[in-house]
């Protein structure tokens, strides 16, 4: 008898166990916007699929005539570009310093106490200071996403280069390998693909702190909109942009995910049960 933890989708049968639970929230609150709406043709909670295309259509489509720009289009470049500067930011600094702790013991000692200080700091906390310090400019959004996310890549990192067998290191430094050579060609190697995987997992706190920055102080971006048209009780705009930073999420992760997979095959090394 076969046993279910060895049973694994195949081919097609994977996707459609990935689309199920999609169909099913979908379904749902088709029946319940439905429901809603043949007591109260006016409902603004549940709105119709119909009412959140023609709310869409002029978000996406028409320009604003305050700033002669699409309100989609604007609010998704302002969004991704405060995303792309601040994760690329923690990822190169995860790097440096996840090397260094992870193979250092004076850097682990001098450096590890203060990551892990920092990584239990709620950033939101530190928000309204990064708005003091930095003005309710560009800066203090990215620095807030920055902050929230850094800290964590660190430490997983570090963790994962600490914990390259010790033999690999030994080896390369008797064939003359020095501190310099063992991180570029024994621990980085082995660091990337786990750094990858940092950044994909850090992608949803990053799109949370990024949304509440834009609802806080600015006048465009994804979080921004969400917020203004909220006093309206708008859901017909709201659940749409919701989608929507969902589909980027996904799209972002897919790409990082691919990537990994094409630059480090060896990680990704079929018989795992990932």
């Amino acid at each position: 008898m076969r046993r279910l933890l060895n049973a694994r989708p195949r081919g097609g049968g994977r996707l459609l166990l990935g689309l199920l639970p999609i169909a099913i929230l979908v379904l749902l609150y088709l029946v319940a916007s439905q429901a809603r709406h043949a007591e109260n043709p006016r409902d603004k909670i549940l709105p119709t699929p119909a009412a959140m295309a023609q709310s869409m259509e002029i978000m996406a489509l028409q320009e604003d005539p305050r700033t002669g720009e699409i309100p989609l289009v604007a609010d998704t470049k302002a969004s991704l570009t405060r995303l792309g500067i601040a994760v690329g930011a923690a990822a190169a600094t995860t790097l440096v310093l996840g090397l260094s702790i992870g193979l250092l013991p004076y850097a682990r000692a001098g450096l590890g106490p203060l990551v892990a200080t920092i990584s239990v700091i709620p950033p939101i906390a530190v928000l309204p200071i990064l708005f003091i310090v930095f003005g309710l400019g560009e800066t203090a959004k990215i620095v807030l996403i920055f902050v929230g996310i850094t800290p964590f890549m660190v430490r997983d990192l570090a963790s994962h280069v600490a914990a390259i067998p010790e033999e690999q290191i030994v080896k390369a430094q008797t064939l003359g390998a020095s501190t310099w050579l063992v991180a570029l060609q024994v621990a980085l190697p082995q660091a990337m693909p786990r750094l990858i995987d940092s950044v994909r997992f850090s992608l949803g706190p990053a799109w949370v702190f990024l949304i509440s920055a834009e609802a806080i102080a600015s006048d465009v971006g994804l979080g921004y909109r969400i917020f203004l048209v909220r006093r309206y009780l708008a859901m017909d705009i709201i659940l749409p942009y919701v989608a929507w930073i969902s589909l980027l999420a996904v799209i972002i992760d897919l790409a990082l995910l691919t990537w990994s997979r094409t630059a480090f095959r060896w990680a990704h090394a079929p018989g795992g049960r990932r």
